[in-house]
């Protein structure tokens, strides 16, 4: 799981069953830093992407998935699907 996924999860407000629910699916030690590759592909894709402001949070999780040649996984497909390199499930 990227650190902007876990930040986005953890701000909350969460119960404490959530926070133990998360943990035994997306262990916090098993997190993806952001870091300079990432931030160079989020914000390659603020500059190239239509209708970016506001959407900071899910251009840096599409820029860790990218980065890393992950497929991201997600319910709102359509904060996504304009960014044509990356794969969702």
């Amino acid at each position: 799981m990227p650190t902007v996924v876990l930040y986005e999860w953890l701000r909350g407000p969460r119960v404490p069953q959530e926070l133990h629910v998360c943990e035994e699916l997306f262990p916090q030690d098993q997190a993806v830093a952001f870091e300079i590759f990432e931030a160079k592909v989020a914000a390659r894709l603020y500059r190239t992407i239509k209708r970016a402001r506001g959407r900071e949070i899910d251009l840096a999780i599409a820029a860790t998935a990218i980065t890393h040649d992950a497929a991201l996984w997600t319910l709102n497909h359509e904060d996504f699907s304009d960014i044509p390199e990356l794969p969702l499930i």
